[in-house]
Protein backbone atom coordinates (compact mmCIF):
# COMPACT_ATOMS: atom_id res chain seq x y z
CA UNK A 1 0.00 0.00 0.00
CA UNK A 2 1.40 3.60 -1.00
CA UNK A 3 1.86 6.47 1.65
CA UNK A 4 -1.02 8.22 0.24
CA UNK A 5 -3.30 5.50 0.87
CA UNK A 6 -1.65 4.88 4.43
CA UNK A 7 -2.16 8.17 5.37
CA UNK A 8 -6.39 8.27 4.21
CA UNK A 9 -6.44 4.53 6.47
CA UNK A 10 -4.69 6.53 9.29
CA UNK A 11 -7.09 9.39 8.78
CA UNK A 12 -9.90 7.04 9.11
CA UNK A 13 -8.61 5.34 11.90
CA UNK A 14 -8.90 8.26 14.10
CA UNK A 15 -11.95 9.63 12.61
CA UNK A 16 -13.56 6.30 14.25
CA UNK A 17 -11.69 5.98 17.75
CA UNK A 18 -13.50 5.99 20.41
CA UNK A 19 -9.88 7.33 22.48
CA UNK A 20 -6.68 8.13 21.54
CA UNK A 21 -3.31 5.94 22.25
CA UNK A 22 0.43 7.82 21.74
CA UNK A 23 3.28 6.14 21.98
CA UNK A 24 6.24 8.46 21.47
CA UNK A 25 9.99 7.61 21.29
CA UNK A 26 13.23 10.51 20.69
CA UNK A 27 11.76 10.88 17.39
CA UNK A 28 8.77 13.07 18.12
CA UNK A 29 11.18 15.28 19.33
CA UNK A 30 13.65 16.02 16.83
CA UNK A 31 11.42 18.69 14.55
CA UNK A 32 10.88 20.67 17.83
CA UNK A 33 14.96 20.75 17.29
CA UNK A 34 15.94 18.43 19.60
CA UNK A 35 19.42 16.32 19.11
CA UNK A 36 19.25 13.42 17.44
CA UNK A 37 21.34 11.09 19.65
CA UNK A 38 21.14 7.74 17.39
CA UNK A 39 24.66 6.23 16.92
CA UNK A 40 27.68 7.89 18.45
CA UNK A 41 28.00 10.18 16.17
CA UNK A 42 24.91 11.91 16.48
CA UNK A 43 25.58 12.26 19.95
CA UNK A 44 28.95 13.51 19.58
CA UNK A 45 27.40 15.99 17.14
CA UNK A 46 25.04 17.72 19.94
CA UNK A 47 27.92 17.13 22.60
CA UNK A 48 31.43 17.29 20.99
CA UNK A 49 33.48 18.01 24.45
CA UNK A 50 32.31 14.11 24.96
CA UNK A 51 34.04 12.89 21.72
CA UNK A 52 36.73 14.21 22.95
CA UNK A 53 36.61 12.10 26.17
CA UNK A 54 35.82 9.30 24.24
CA UNK A 55 32.32 8.86 25.95
CA UNK A 56 29.34 7.30 24.31
CA UNK A 57 25.63 9.00 24.84
CA UNK A 58 25.27 5.04 26.71
CA UNK A 59 28.22 5.68 28.76
CA UNK A 60 27.00 9.13 30.18
CA UNK A 61 23.80 7.69 30.91
CA UNK A 62 24.99 5.62 33.19
CA UNK A 63 23.90 6.52 37.41
CA UNK A 64 27.64 5.75 38.15
CA UNK A 65 29.18 9.07 36.83
CA UNK A 66 26.88 11.29 40.18
CA UNK A 67 29.15 9.22 42.63
CA UNK A 68 32.51 9.38 40.27
CA UNK A 69 32.50 12.87 38.61
CA UNK A 70 29.13 14.72 39.39
CA UNK A 71 30.31 17.74 38.12
CA UNK A 72 30.28 15.90 34.58
CA UNK A 73 26.93 14.55 35.18
CA UNK A 74 25.15 17.00 36.28
CA UNK A 75 27.10 18.85 32.51
CA UNK A 76 25.07 15.97 30.48
CA UNK A 77 22.11 16.23 32.12
CA UNK A 78 21.79 19.81 33.06
CA UNK A 79 22.72 20.95 29.93
CA UNK A 80 19.85 18.40 28.86
CA UNK A 81 17.72 20.46 31.09
CA UNK A 82 18.43 23.85 30.61
CA UNK A 83 17.63 22.55 26.37
CA UNK A 84 13.94 21.14 27.22
CA UNK A 85 13.44 23.91 29.03
CA UNK A 86 14.23 26.28 26.09
CA UNK A 87 12.56 24.04 23.38
CA UNK A 88 9.01 24.59 21.96
CA UNK A 89 7.26 21.30 21.47
CA UNK A 90 6.09 21.34 17.49
CA UNK A 91 2.83 21.43 16.10
CA UNK A 92 2.35 18.00 15.82
CA UNK A 93 2.34 17.77 19.35
CA UNK A 94 -1.08 20.26 19.32
CA UNK A 95 -2.37 17.65 16.71
CA UNK A 96 -2.37 14.79 19.43
CA UNK A 97 -4.10 16.78 21.65
CA UNK A 98 -7.01 18.13 19.73
CA UNK A 99 -7.55 14.60 18.10
CA UNK A 100 -7.37 13.43 22.08
CA UNK A 101 -9.69 16.10 23.35
CA UNK A 102 -12.26 14.99 21.47
CA UNK A 103 -12.65 11.64 21.67
CA UNK A 104 -15.28 10.29 24.05
CA UNK A 105 -12.54 8.59 26.34
CA UNK A 106 -9.93 10.77 25.46
CA UNK A 107 -5.90 10.20 25.26
CA UNK A 108 -3.40 8.63 26.88
CA UNK A 109 0.41 8.99 25.80
CA UNK A 110 2.94 6.42 26.72
CA UNK A 111 6.88 7.65 26.16
CA UNK A 112 9.90 6.76 26.48
CA UNK A 113 11.15 10.50 26.52
CA UNK A 114 12.50 12.15 29.50
CA UNK A 115 11.82 15.76 27.66
CA UNK A 116 8.95 16.42 29.09
CA UNK A 117 7.66 18.34 25.72
CA UNK A 118 4.12 16.63 25.82
CA UNK A 119 3.30 18.62 28.88
CA UNK A 120 4.84 21.83 27.92
CA UNK A 121 2.55 20.79 24.70
CA UNK A 122 -0.61 21.52 27.31
CA UNK A 123 -1.41 17.62 27.54
CA UNK A 124 -2.58 16.52 30.80
CA UNK A 125 -0.16 15.40 33.33
CA UNK A 126 -3.08 13.08 34.68
CA UNK A 127 -2.48 11.14 30.76
CA UNK A 128 1.13 11.01 30.23
CA UNK A 129 3.03 7.94 31.30
CA UNK A 130 7.05 8.21 31.16
CA UNK A 131 8.09 4.84 31.37
CA UNK A 132 11.94 6.07 31.71
CA UNK A 133 11.51 9.05 34.14
CA UNK A 134 11.47 12.77 33.52
CA UNK A 135 14.36 14.52 33.89
CA UNK A 136 11.96 17.53 35.44
CA UNK A 137 12.09 15.28 38.43
CA UNK A 138 14.68 14.76 40.50
CA UNK A 139 15.96 11.97 42.72
CA UNK A 140 18.22 11.52 45.93
CA UNK A 141 21.50 9.82 44.53
CA UNK A 142 21.37 7.87 47.94
CA UNK A 143 18.73 5.35 49.36
CA UNK A 144 16.28 8.38 50.76
CA UNK A 145 13.69 7.35 48.10
CA UNK A 146 12.90 11.13 47.93
CA UNK A 147 11.29 12.35 44.32
CA UNK A 148 10.79 16.03 44.09
CA UNK A 149 10.19 18.55 41.32
CA UNK A 150 13.39 20.20 39.44
CA UNK A 151 10.90 23.12 38.43
CA UNK A 152 13.06 25.75 41.11
CA UNK A 153 16.86 23.93 40.05
CA UNK A 154 19.30 25.84 38.00
CA UNK A 155 22.44 24.27 36.52
CA UNK A 156 24.84 26.23 34.89
CA UNK A 157 26.75 24.10 32.68
CA UNK A 158 30.65 24.93 30.40
CA UNK A 159 29.57 23.90 27.40
CA UNK A 160 33.17 24.06 26.61
CA UNK A 161 33.68 21.30 28.82
CA UNK A 162 30.17 19.94 29.73
CA UNK A 163 30.94 20.66 33.34
CA UNK A 164 28.60 22.06 35.88
CA UNK A 165 29.70 24.25 38.17
CA UNK A 166 28.91 24.30 41.70
CA UNK A 167 26.08 24.85 43.07
CA UNK A 168 25.01 20.62 42.33
CA UNK A 169 21.59 20.10 43.46
CA UNK A 170 21.48 18.25 46.24
CA UNK A 171 18.92 16.20 48.40
CA UNK A 172 16.85 18.27 50.38
CA UNK A 173 16.55 15.54 52.98
CA UNK A 174 20.34 14.41 53.48
CA UNK A 175 22.40 16.77 51.30
CA UNK A 176 23.58 14.12 49.31
CA UNK A 177 24.02 14.85 45.04
CA UNK A 178 20.77 14.45 43.68
CA UNK A 179 20.46 13.34 40.23
CA UNK A 180 17.32 13.08 37.76
CA UNK A 181 14.32 10.53 38.16
CA UNK A 182 15.26 9.32 35.30
CA UNK A 183 15.78 4.68 34.33
CA UNK A 184 19.84 4.69 33.25
CA UNK A 185 21.56 2.17 31.99
CA UNK A 186 22.66 -0.06 34.22
CA UNK A 187 20.64 1.78 37.14
CA UNK A 188 19.92 -0.14 40.39
CA UNK A 189 18.97 3.22 42.23
CA UNK A 190 16.36 4.28 40.01
CA UNK A 191 12.85 5.65 41.96
CA UNK A 192 10.71 4.02 40.37
CA UNK A 193 7.18 5.24 42.51
CA UNK A 194 6.02 8.43 40.05
CA UNK A 195 6.49 5.58 37.19
CA UNK A 196 4.40 2.95 38.50
CA UNK A 197 1.26 5.60 39.84
CA UNK A 198 1.08 6.72 35.81
CA UNK A 199 1.13 3.19 35.09
CA UNK A 200 -1.72 2.66 37.58
CA UNK A 201 -3.63 5.41 35.39
CA UNK A 202 -2.88 4.51 32.34
CA UNK A 203 -3.87 0.68 33.24
CA UNK A 204 -7.33 1.78 34.61
CA UNK A 205 -7.72 4.34 32.01
CA UNK A 206 -7.78 0.90 29.30
CA UNK A 207 -10.11 -0.23 30.62
CA UNK A 208 -12.71 2.35 29.39
CA UNK A 209 -11.69 1.56 26.05
CA UNK A 210 -13.26 -0.05 23.17
CA UNK A 211 -12.04 0.65 19.52
CA UNK A 212 -8.81 3.23 20.71
CA UNK A 213 -6.18 4.07 17.61
CA UNK A 214 -2.80 3.90 18.33
CA UNK A 215 -0.39 6.41 16.61
CA UNK A 216 3.15 5.88 17.44
CA UNK A 217 5.70 8.16 16.58
CA UNK A 218 9.20 8.40 16.47
CA UNK A 219 10.03 4.90 18.50
CA UNK A 220 12.83 3.14 17.30
CA UNK A 221 14.38 -0.65 18.21
CA UNK A 222 17.45 0.58 20.22
CA UNK A 223 15.19 0.71 22.82
CA UNK A 224 12.00 -1.31 22.01
CA UNK A 225 9.84 -0.25 24.82
CA UNK A 226 7.31 1.74 23.18
CA UNK A 227 7.17 0.09 20.11
CA UNK A 228 6.44 -3.31 21.77
CA UNK A 229 3.82 -1.86 24.29
CA UNK A 230 2.09 0.12 21.28
CA UNK A 231 2.38 -4.13 19.35
CA UNK A 232 1.06 -5.58 22.65
CA UNK A 233 -1.86 -3.23 22.60
CA UNK A 234 -3.04 -2.98 18.71
CA UNK A 235 -3.13 -6.81 19.60
CA UNK A 236 -5.45 -6.58 22.62
CA UNK A 237 -7.79 -4.20 21.28
CA UNK A 238 -7.58 -5.71 17.39
CA UNK A 239 -6.77 -2.94 16.12
CA UNK A 240 -4.14 -1.21 13.53
CA UNK A 241 -1.25 0.31 14.65
CA UNK A 242 -0.39 3.88 12.70
CA UNK A 243 3.48 3.38 13.02
CA UNK A 244 5.32 7.18 12.00
CA UNK A 245 8.86 6.68 11.89
CA UNK A 246 11.81 7.75 9.91
CA UNK A 247 12.92 4.68 8.74
CA UNK A 248 11.87 2.30 10.87
CA UNK A 249 8.32 2.45 9.82
CA UNK A 250 7.68 -1.56 9.38
CA UNK A 251 5.75 -3.52 11.50
CA UNK A 252 3.68 -6.75 12.49
CA UNK A 253 0.16 -7.34 10.01
CA UNK A 254 -2.08 -4.85 9.78
CA UNK A 255 0.41 -1.97 10.95
CA UNK A 256 -0.09 1.31 8.76
CA UNK A 257 3.52 2.11 8.22
CA UNK A 258 4.06 5.72 7.72
CA UNK A 259 8.07 7.07 6.55
CA UNK A 260 8.89 10.28 7.56
CA UNK A 261 8.77 12.81 10.50
CA UNK A 262 6.48 12.76 12.78
CA UNK A 263 5.17 16.74 12.15
CA UNK A 264 5.19 16.64 8.50
CA UNK A 265 3.19 12.63 8.82
CA UNK A 266 0.85 14.17 11.35
CA UNK A 267 0.47 17.40 9.49
CA UNK A 268 -0.92 14.97 6.31
CA UNK A 269 -3.32 13.08 8.29
CA UNK A 270 -4.80 16.12 9.54
CA UNK A 271 -5.25 17.27 5.84
CA UNK A 272 -7.00 13.86 4.70
CA UNK A 273 -8.99 14.59 8.11
CA UNK A 274 -10.38 17.64 6.91
CA UNK A 275 -10.49 16.47 3.11
CA UNK A 276 -12.78 13.66 4.65
CA UNK A 277 -15.25 16.10 6.72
Amino acid sequence: MNQERQIHEAARCVREADALIIGAGAGMGVDSGLPDFRGNQGFWNAYPPFKKLGLSFIDMANPGWFSRDPNLAWGFYGHRLNLYRRITPHPGFQLLRNWGQIKSNGYFVFTSNVDGQFQRAGLSEQHILECHGSIHHLQCSGSCGEIWSAQDVRVEVDESTMRAQAPLPTCPTCDRIARPNILMFGDWGWCSEREEHQSSRFSKWLQDCRQPVLIECGAGTAVPTVRSTMEHLARQYQVPLVRINLDQSHGPERTISLTGRAQDILEQIQVEMDRLG
